[in-house]
């Protein structure tokens, strides 16, 4: 399956595919399947009643004689009447009931898709924006709430009036049908120039909309680089190009479209005054017809061609839904990154023991650099190793196949004995923690942030892990404590104090294996000796890969490993490696000690 594609170079044409797949989206109407099935029913009789009109228009016409029945004429008019009533009633039953219908299944597709989203591999995040996957739950999804609350219902009700019309004109007349049957097909090779041209336009305008959304959300994430470069400017013109971008498509979108009314409309006109001529024609050769079943038949002709007429604009509306559906399906058709737990739960836990067996790696999108290249070490359960190195080196990487973000392309990562594969990545991560460089919280409470280590804990266990982590003191000063709303990416906080809440959750935790990524490195030199002395508590006596660009973070680690351009090239305690001068470490070890020297300055 390709990718989802937002640029407008991957063209989607209408194809019985295409149709198969946005009627693929009914498997989230059967929930509400009987009120589908009853809305369906109620668009049907209220189309067949509207169908009904001009019949018994054109039979009180015709009753319009000083020797008719008044009893007849009073008795059409009433049933009008009925008809007119009946429609009513049905037209409010099929909207409420399509409205019923399209939002339970469109809250179902929206949870469905986010749900399978949260489950893709990183492999698929790497290839994919932010904004373009936030356009295929928001953009995507509102087009089809359009077409299944509003283009879908019309279709139908368009099909069965130009069906029901042309039945009941044959009745009235074959040879005024098969007249005025003989434009359609100048509607037909209009719809097939215009609607491909008009689909393909309605294709690009959708992934050009994609694409401005996509800037708005990266401008705004990173607004801070925007403003401490005085870029306002730049991306002030960066949006207005897309947005012009934007009209200019659908300009020429709306030119086609009108073009294609416009040859509607005269089609529509033309047969109505064909009809007319032809018919009074019939008349003048003695083929006698009423004129009540004239002007039935009339109507029936501006019915046809207003339904022709909504189809025009209804086949773009499909072709747009079309293009979301498969955009939606190629995301839901994307291998999600494990499946369910076994029946049995996970059953194995992790005592922490750590081996790498000549593990090489490169990422998904650059298969051709090697990341890392036969790294092999073994981590004893409860023991620390440090990871140093250059920036690049592959400290990070390894951390990332630690929690089975990737697997490794060569060699093997093994747990207690048991091959990585062989655990179920779910099973894995519940057992281990990370604490990042940059720690990003959720938009909630303080409390709901810490308890995000370990969902439904309870109150005692939040503030007793925030007072490991150092950081009940500060929490407990602000005016709502724990209560207290951290802001989006939690703003509201100083780097530090995002950092303790990050220390405060994997604490909640418990993990068998940590891993603290740089995790002392956004610390400001008061919060440094608070931190350091909670990570060294969470790090008793449990298995922790420690990423650090400062001496006094690894100094005390069982294990060093020294890492460059992606291979391990020395191993050791710090005692044992600052021995030898002309060694990788050695070399290091002055920027390790500047980052302390930067701390504390």
């Amino acid at each position: 399956m390709k990718p989802v594609k937002v640029d407008g170079k991957e063209k989607k044409r209408f194809s019985m595919e295409g149709l198969k797949r946005l009627f693929s989206l009914l498997r989230f109407v059967l929930p509400r399947k009987y009120a589908f099935i009853g809305g369906l029913l109620a668009l049907s009789v209220s189309s067949l009643t509207t169908l009904a009109f001009p019949m018994l228009l054109g039979d009180l016409l015709n009753l319009a004689d000083p020797s008719a029945s008044l009893q007849k004429i009073n008795s059409i008019a009433l049933i009008l009447l009925g008809i007119f009533a009946l429609n009513a009633v049905f037209s409010y039953l099929r909207i409420y009931l399509f409205e019923i219908v399209t939002q339970n299944m469109l809250a179902s597709l929206r949870q469905t898709t986010y749900n399978h989203l949260i489950r893709l591999p990183m492999s698929f995040f790497s290839r994919h924006r932010i904004g373009e996957l936030n356009s295929r739950i928001s953009a995507d999804i509102s087009i089809l709430q359009e077409t299944f609350t509003y283009t879908l219902a019309h279709f139908i009700r368009q099909l069965i009036t130009i069906i029901g019309g042309i039945i009941l004109m044959t009745f009235i007349s074959v040879k005024l049908t098969l007249f005025m049957l003989a434009f359609v097909p100048l509607v037909a090779v209009g719809a097939r120039f215009f609607g491909k041209h008009i689909r393909k336009l309605s294709k690009n305008t959708q992934s050009q909309v994609a694409h401005s959304n996509i800037i708005v959300e990266e401008t705004l994430q990173g607004i801070l680089n925007v403003k401490a470069y005085a870029n306002e400017n730049f991306e002030d013109r960066r949006y207005k190009d897309s947005t012009n971008q934007v009209i200019h498509i659908a300009v020429k979108g709306a030119k086609l479209r009108a073009a294609f009314i416009s040859l509607i409309i005269f089609a529509l006109f033309a047969s109505i005054v064909g009809v007319i001529w032809y018919g009074v024609f019939l008349v003048n050769k003695g083929e006698g017809m009423a004129a009540g079943d004239l002007f039935k038949f009339i109507l029936y002709t501006v019915f046809i061609g207003a339904s022709i007429s909504g189809l025009a604009d209804l086949y773009s509306q499909v072709q747009k839904a079309i293009g979301a559906t498969e955009s939606l399906m190629e995301l839901l058709d994307e291998s999600a990154e494990f499946g369910e737990l076994p029946s049995n739960g996970c059953d194995h836990e992790l005592s922490g023991e750590i081996e790498f067996e000549n593990v090489g790696f490169a990422y998904p999108s650059r298969l051709e650099t090697k990341v890392l290249e036969e790294v092999s070490f073994k981590l004893q359960a409860g023991k620390k190793v440090a990871l140093v190195g250059m920036s690049g080196a592959g400290k990070t990487t390894i951390a990332s196949l630690l929690f089975r973000f990737y697997d490794p392309t060569e060699g093997r990562i093994l747990f207690d004995g048991i091959a990585s594969t062989q655990i179920h990545q779910s099973c894995l991560r519940r057992q281990m923690a990370i604490v990042p460089q940059e720690v990003i919280l959720f938009g909630g409470t303080i409390t709901e942030n810490i308890d995000y280590g370990k969902p439904g804990s309870a109150l005692n266990e939040i503030k007793k892990a925030a007072k490991r982590a150092n950081a009940a003191e500060f929490i407990e000063s602000f005016p709502d404590g724990y209560e207290t709303v951290v802001g989006e990416r939690g703003v509201q906080l100083s780097g530090g104090q995002r950092q303790r809440i990050a220390i405060a959750r994997a604490i909640l935790r418990d993990p068998k294996i940590l891993v603290l990524d740089e995790a002392t490195s956004a610390l400001d030199n008061v919060s440094e000796g608070l931190v350091q002395s909670a990570l060294n508590e969470l790090m008793k006596d449990r298995s922790s890969i420690i990423i650090a660009h400062r001496l006094s973070t690894i100094r005390n680690a069982d294990l060093i490993l020294v890492i460059e351009k992606g291979m391990i090239v020395e191993t050791g305690t710090h005692d044992e490696l600052i021995k030898n001068e002309n060694g990788v470490y050695f070399k290091l070890r002055q920027t390790l000690e500047s980052g302390d020297k930067d701390e504390n300055n």
